[in-house]
Formats: structure tokens, C-alpha cells, sequence
């Protein structure tokens, strides 16, 4: 269950574009790569105890 009184997190095709790629390629440091992947779940409006047990 997320937390109702928030924004949702809204990227655009663009942004998810780059998100996914640097989640993807193999030369992303894993870093930025996991930080992208957070990003992607949250804007996809999965609760923060999903993203935190998915990734």
C-alpha cells in the first residue's frame, strides 16, 4: 500500500527510454543501473515494500 497523499511519479517516454537503457546495458555501473530499476517499479506505481522486495 503506497502512500496516498503523494504525487505519482510521472516520466515520459523519453525518460523511461533512457531509464531502461541504462538499466539494461552491461557497461552501466550497477549502481545506477539498480537506481534506474527503483525508478522504473515506482513509476510503474508499485507500494515501496513491492520495489524494495522486487530489486
Amino acid at each position: 500500500m503506497g502512500d496516498n497523499r503523494l504525487e505519482p511519479l510521472m516520466l515520459s517516454e523519453a525518460e523511461r527510454l533512457t531509464l531502461r537503457g541504462w538499466a539494461k546495458r552491461r557497461t552501466t555501473a550497477q549502481s545506477l543501473a539498480k537506481r534506474a530499476r527503483i525508478v522504473l517499479a515506482c513509476a510503474d506505481r508499485l507500494s515501496n515494500t513491492a520495489v524494495a522486495a522486487r530489486l
